[in-house]
């Protein structure tokens, strides 16, 4: 009989898989076609302060072996959030989850922060310090250790729930922003976010998107996620939630032993909504194959 559970900051998972903020909503759609308690956790969608509508359309667009996309932090806001959905997703999921927050200043930060820590099923609060799709922010907090550390700063002061300092990959080194975060304070990582991208419409002689550049997601960008995941563990002694391309079982493990403790699926559940599911299906079938009798047992196996 294999494990598949997981520890994560003082949180016991079932198994390691979490659908990723931004691409399962508030859980409500996909309850309708299993049931959502079989996930590790739910990282729901991401949060501001205020509102927001998004980027103008379109904002996606198909590429090969992944997706661009330019939503823009689309979100009903921090006050309908905690008032309307989070009570809503109590009903359908019953396990800690994980609130992926953003803005544009760090009192945006520590506006979201607070008041997630009020919430009793957050059991991780999940910062998004990487967003390439909003014009000031998320990008420049994100690529720069020095504004990396005064978010994580700020936000640690706010709250007593465990912080995970979500990463942009459009860094020239993800083990100086990861240490960054460290030494301010945060008690995990959540890498990557998507790569910074762009479709040329050649009959139009215009950008696909109407923001020009968008988030590349999807199977494409495995590999660079696995690589960065590898680089982030061997710099820091907190535990990473690793993501980036993860659509099998397979890709479960292989991030895994790269040092994450836990995963994210996110443009896979775009394309079946049953991808997580499947995954935690699978799982102990491989580890048995794997030989490998408990899943802690690989994190950050490869040297």
């Amino acid at each position: 009989m294999v494990n598949t559970q997981v520890h994560l900051c003082g949180l016991t998972l079932d198994n390691p898989v979490i659908p990723a903020s931004g691409t399962f909503g508030y859980g409500r759609e996909f309850a309708e076609l299993y049931d959502l308690d079989i996930l590790g956790s739910i990282s729901f969608k991401g949060t501001t302060p205020e509102e927001r509508g998004g980027n103008p359309l379109p904002r996606i667009a198909e590429c090969p072996q992944g997706m661009l996309n330019s939503v823009g932090l689309q979100n009903p806001g921090l006050d309908d959030v905690c008032t309307r959905e989070l009570k809503e997703l109590a009903k359908i999921y019953h396990k800690p989850v994980i609130a992926n927050i953003s803005g544009f200043s760090v009192e945006d930060y520590v506006t979201c922060a607070r008041a997630m820590d009020r919430e009793e099923q957050v059991g991780i609060i999940e910062v998004n310090i990487s967003c390439p799709n909003v014009h000031n922010g998320g990008m420049a907090f994100g690529t720069d250790p020095a504004s990396a550390a005064e978010v994580t700063k700020a936000v640690r002061r706010v709250t007593d729930k465990p912080v995970f300092m979500k990463l942009s990959p459009n860094v020239t080194d993800i083990a100086e922003i990861a240490r960054a975060c460290e030494a301010a304070g945060a008690d995990g990582l959540s890498l990557i976010n998507t790569l910074l991208g762009m479709r040329i419409d050649i009959q139009r002689r215009r950008p696909v998107l109407a923001n020009k550049m968008g988030g590349y997601s999807g199977p494409a960008i495995f590999p660079v996620a696995v690589r960065m995941v590898y680089q982030a563990a061997r710099a820091v002694r907190i535990p990473i939630i690793g993501m980036g391309g993860i659509s099998t079982a397979e890709d479960v493990i292989e991030m895994m032993m790269a040092g994450a403790t836990a995963v994210q699926v996110g443009a896979a559940n775009l394309v079946d909504p049953f991808a997580c599911p499947n995954i935690i299906e699978t799982l102990p079938t491989l580890m048995e194959k794997l030989n490998i009798r408990n899943l802690e047992e690989i994190i950050g196996v490869i040297e």
